[in-house]
């Protein structure tokens, strides 16, 4: 009897959405269980590092990784997994891109930290503490002082394959179950496509698949944009034509196109198709051609009533963007220091 494939899994800077997804294939599951074997998952099994590195170079047939990459464990970790993999994949927009996560990169570390810890309406935080590398802790009852050590941030959050080789790559966010299915059913039967690709989803927009796309019209021209938030959108209609910013035209299909579904418009989720450059550029450039008007006014009366443009085009795209963000333009000064606690 052949030896099961063995499979990893390890989630960095993300919400926890991706092991969610895992856990939706529901009945699936079990025929997942048989299939395989997994060797690392700390997210839901009791695996340690030291499990990791006692494993043989190339033993683990696949890793699957999600989130970002953001503190410096990520970095050291999704390196040993590299290097103990066969196949590694970016599990997710997060890995993938950067995700909503990436959004910080608009600001340095220092501005993040701050927002964060010291200015949001609902923090406590009368004494400015901030995660540090180094806490020193002063144990009262032995009268004794210790230091606890905690993974420094990065400058920036990065993707995955900004830190080491990816094989693959599963879009969404999170990815559907049954877009990783489609997936893992690949790597099981061995009918990989080449690397560098996306698995488990198509190479066609996802209007191909949208249930509106019959009333969309041939050509789109809007006098108007609408946030989601100031319009129940006509059911049965193309949210596009409604004027509602849907990027279904310029975004990944495979997800069965659940948003619309749910009269919400597509937000970008499952990325660009093969060959697009930039995500956000190739989004702008659509919305561009559809507004219908030429007096520099009128358009930008139009393009102002959306307030975020950045959150709305590189959503799950900015770290691996052209744009990238203005992150790591300078050294941290506020989790480098040493908080003392009586």
């Amino acid at each position: 009897m052949s030896e099961k494939p063995k499979v990893g899994w390890y989630w960095c800077a993300s919400c926890g959405g991706c092991e969610e997804s895992f856990v939706d294939l529901a009945e699936r599951l079990l025929t997942v269980f048989d299939a395989v074997d997994i060797v690392f998952c700390p997210v839901a099994m009791d695996f340690k590092k030291e499990d990791v590195e006692k494993l043989p170079d190339g033993s683990i047939t696949v890793t699957f990784i999600n989130g970002g990459i953001r503190l410096e464990e990520h970095v050291e970790m999704v390196k040993l997994l590299r290097r103990k993999s066969k196949i590694v994949i970016a599990y997710g927009a997060c890995s993938a891109w950067g995700g909503i996560p990436g959004l910080a990169n608009l600001y340095d570390l220092d501005e993040v930290l701050s927002r964060k810890y010291f200015e949001v309406p609902s923090i406590d935080n009368p004494d400015k503490v901030v995660p540090c590398k180094i806490t020193k802790v002063k144990l009262k009852e032995v009268d004794e002082e210790i230091e606890l050590e905690l993974p420094k941030a990065l400058p920036a959050l990065l993707p995955l394959d900004k830190v080491i080789e990816v094989d693959y790559y599963i879009p969404g966010c999170p990815p559907t179950p049954d877009v990783f299915w489609n997936a893992l059913e690949a790597l099981l039967k061995g009918e990989l496509p080449p690397k560098g690709s996306v698995l488990g989803a198509l190479n066609k927009s996802l209007c191909d698949e949208c249930p509106l796309n019959e009333t969309k019209p041939d050509k789109i021209l809007l006098k108007d944009l609408k946030r989601p938030h100031e319009v129940i959108p006509e059911e049965g209609k193309c949210l596009l034509a409604q004027g509602l910013l849907c990027l279904g035209p310029v975004t990944r299909g495979g997800c069965g196109a659940l948003c619309i579904k749910a009269n919400m418009p597509c937000t970008g989720c499952f990325g660009p198709l093969d060959n697009i450059i930039d995500y956000g550029g190739k989004a702008l450039s659509y919305i561009a051609s559809i507004i219908d008007f030429e007096d520099e006014p009128d358009l930008n009366k139009v393009y102002d009533k959306i307030p975020d443009w950045v959150g709305i085009l590189y959503r799950y795209y900015l770290p691996a963007s052209k744009i990238g963000g203005k992150a790591g333009l300078k050294k941290s000064k506020i989790q480098d220091r040493v908080v003392e606690y009586g």
